[in-house]
């Protein structure tokens, strides 16, 4: 609601805008993929930053036979994580930023457990000794997410990773496709004909194929669809270049002074 906000008060003004504005990042798993591989992309994407990123994968989208052997495989790591003191040798996750985000994201999962989620992995207790006072949550797992639930509409922002299941291909480019947000997006899949239904399918702004934060390099531009960025244009890259340029047009003629001057009253069409 900032983001849009911001564009339409700007915009009136006659400003150009790039506002970013909320995301809920999904991952498909198909039965075809390497498992290991995106169960390991998937902890990292989801745990990595305490969750605390816009390109956090938040949502695996688990289809069909791949759901239960995939949820496994997370929990895996998911328990594995070494959650301390970002300043620690070894550690891999920290704490979130303040109580007020703690007191959110418990809340979160606590209504998705409430609502008939299944909780796989619970970081709500989590406790680091020697930082007893910190703002931890650990790696959380929830499978069995419905869209209605609050852990699958809301932006978490923290290190929670939701599964929901879904029969086929088609029916997770549907569930992405539904939601308010489009910022970014991945699939994990063997199958070539898989990866490019989805990329063209799917209406999200920036796409992984086995990859799991799609954020590409800086000379790429970066943004989402829908709700995720209001403006028409992304930042990074030409597109961010050309968001602060304003273009100036240059025609000229340097005739030889013996020639004519091949001046015409018609408007040029070539």
């Amino acid at each position: 609601p900032i983001a849009q906000y911001v564009h339409e008060t700007a915009t009136k003004h006659g400003k150009r805008v790039q506002a970013l504005g909320g995301a809920k990042n999904h991952a498909i798993v198909m039965p075809d993929a390497d498992l290991d591989n995106a169960a390991d992309h998937l902890a990292a994407a989801a745990f990595g930053s305490a969750g605390e990123r816009c390109m956090a994968i938040s949502v695996a989208v688990a289809v069909g036979d791949a759901a239960e052997l995939l949820v496994k495989k997370v929990e895996e790591r998911a328990l594995a994580v070494k959650v301390d003191n970002g300043t620690a040798a070894g550690a891999e996750m920290g704490p979130v930023i303040t109580p007020a985000s703690k007191e959110r994201i418990v809340r979160i999962v606590t209504e998705a457990e409430a609502a008939g989620a299944a909780m796989v992995v619970d970081g709500r207790d989590l406790v680091v000794p020697g930082h007893e006072e910190g703002f931890w949550v650990g790696p959380t797992v929830l499978d069995h997410v419905q869209t209605e639930m609050t852990a699958y509409t809301e932006e978490i922002f923290g290190p929670v990773l939701v599964v929901v299941r879904v029969d086929d291909l088609e029916a997770g480019i549907k569930l992405i496709n539904s939601n308010p947000y489009g910022n970014g997006t991945a699939i994990f899949t063997s199958s070539g004909a898989h990866a490019r239904k989805f990329q063209r399918s799917v209406t999200v702004g920036m796409v992984g194929i086995n990859v799991p934060l799609p954020v590409p390099v800086a000379y790429h531009s970066f943004g989402g669809w829908k709700a995720s960025l209001f403006g028409d244009k992304h930042i990074y890259g030409p597109e961010g270049v050309s968001f602060y340029t304003r273009g100036k047009v240059i025609t000229s003629r340097w005739p030889e002074p013996t020639h004519a001057s091949g001046a015409s009253y018609n408007f040029p069409s070539n």
